[in-house]
């Protein structure tokens, strides 16, 4: 390899780790300011929440890598136009297309590494992350006594502590509530003072109070005693135990996930897609046989040609030959056999809408796997020539520059992404559309590089401005005002 070559390399191998990590960092902490509220206060272990943003860090890896292919490409190409090194390699003899070669096989090599990753490992991230996170947001909060409050954390009981020790164990003026939906018993607890901790497996709060008294109310008889009863104990010492078993995290099973699409690779989606169209192929078959019998027509047996002579029908003289009540008959029969049929119909029709949806979503996700890799081809050839344009290195105007091309993509390919969903339009075209705009785009600023073209620079712009101003006519100019 020629020093040059590896000189390009170093020079984009550097940024490319550094701005993937910096997005990565950027979209966890969206992920985190979004789903806060459902982790904090549950009671998690520290290696829950950190095996959850791992599997959020995986899921990120579509958005990131080619926001990273694009700002790193701007850098270098920019900071080496920046040191005038791309002039040095031009007076050398070498073109821009040659010296983008080896980048152009670094960043293919990395595009069939995108798609690998969204076809084996993709899959595996997506069903860990939604499983878990679902798991996290369906767990209770962790069971929390706050002064002053009537908690009910725990079902059944209501707690209320007038002040809590800086140990958070000693409480102080506790009143518990408890109620039995099934026998209607209503207990009130009071006490002076208690003591709270949790058993080592965490299955149980254990309640130790001290100084208290206990009301207990419970109904009368009906069959013979219909007056209610309340009695009132008296304790010096008392323990109350609370499960707790409802708080601890369930992990839902494997095979509620399996049928997500986000969840398969190739082979999947193409199974399970095939599966879906036979269902609707067969609903279509089966459509007429289900209409078959609230239709009514006379079927002329073919005898002889001579029968099928017969006259054609008229529609004002139908009901003519019947009287009122059969004509009403006859017209509520029609009436509720056509509102059967349109019944029948409409939900028809609904189920291949709902059909025909699943369908695209499987090939929604299958085009996915490709414009992953596509995407990074397509903005690494945007990136190298305009940081060769505007010449500007480190994270200033390539910033900038980068951002609006990305958000001209992603915008793109979320129109796109959306009208497939809708049936406006194929699948192969509304997932590559984006791609499609960007590619004529890469080009035209690769040609533009490569014949040194100053395309931002604002001095030219600036002469033309001036020549066309001179070029319009006095006449058409608006006079000046001459001061008095």
């Amino acid at each position: 390899m020629k020093k040059i070559h590896l000189l390009i390399l170093k020079s984009f191998i550097r940024p490319f780790i550094v701005t993937f990590l910096i997005v990565m960092f950027v979209l966890l902490m969206l992920f985190l300011f979004k789903y806060i509220d459902d982790m904090i206060g549950k009671g998690f272990q520290w290696y829950t929440i950190l095996e959850l943003m791992m599997y959020a860090s995986f899921t990120n890896v579509a958005m990131a890598l080619p926001l990273s292919v694009l700002l790193s490409s701007i850098m270098t190409y920019g900071s080496l136009g920046e040191n005038y090194e791309l002039v040095a390699i031009k007076s050398a003899g070498i073109s821009l297309s040659r010296a983008m070669y080896p980048m152009m096989i670094t960043v293919t090599l990395l595009s069939i590494g995108a798609f690998v990753f969204s076809d084996y490992m993709l899959p595996i991230a997506n069903f860990k992350y939604y499983s878990l996170l679902y798991d996290v947001r369906q767990q209770k909060a962790a069971f929390l006594i706050t002064e002053k409050v009537f908690n009910n954390s725990v079902p059944g009981y209501t707690i209320r502590v007038s002040k809590k020790d800086p140990d958070g164990q000693t409480l102080h003026d506790l009143m518990i509530y408890q109620k039995d939906q099934a026998t209607g018993n209503m207990n009130v607890v009071f006490a002076k003072e208690g003591i709270m901790y949790r058993t080592p497996d965490d299955m149980q709060l254990v309640l130790k109070l001290k100084n208290g008294v206990r009301y207990e109310e419970k109904p009368g008889e009906p069959a013979y005693d219909m007056r209610q009863r309340l009695t009132r104990t008296r304790f010096t010492s008392a323990e109350n135990r609370f499960d707790l078993s409802s708080f601890k995290m369930h992990r839902t099973s494997d095979n509620d996930w399996k049928s997500v699409m986000q969840m398969m690779n190739l082979k999947q989606l193409t199974i399970s897609q095939d599966s879906v169209r036979r269902t609707l192929d067969k609903t279509e078959s089966g459509n007429y046989r289900l209409i078959n019998p609230y239709v009514k027509y006379f079927s002329v047996p073919p005898k002889s040609d001579s029968v099928k002579n017969y006259l054609p029908a008229q529609k004002a003289a139908a009901l003519s030959v019947t009287n009122d009540s059969e004509k009403a008959t006859a017209i509520s029969s029609a009436l509720r056999e056509a509102t059967s049929v349109k019944d029948m119909l409409k939900g028809i029709a609904d189920s291949y809408k709902e059909e025909s949806k699943t369908i695209r979503k499987y090939s929604i996700e299958y085009q996915k796997k490709f414009t992953l890799s596509a995407a990074c081809l397509v903005l690494f050839l945007i990136g190298a020539p305009l940081g060769a344009i505007i010449r500007k290195g480190g994270l200033g105007l390539p910033v900038v520059v980068a951002v609006i091309f990305f958000l001209i993509y992603y915008i793109i390919a979320t129109i796109g992404e959306k009208s497939v969903k809708e049936g406006g339009l194929s699948p192969a075209i509304g997932m590559w559309v984006s791609i499609a705009v960007l590619t004529p785009i890469g080009i035209f600023l690769s040609y533009k590089a490569a014949t040194d073209s100053a395309l931002f620079d604002v001095e030219i712009y600036k002469r033309l401005t001036q020549k066309l101003t001179r070029l319009i006519p006095r006449k058409l100019m608006p006079n000046k005002v001459k001061p008095f």
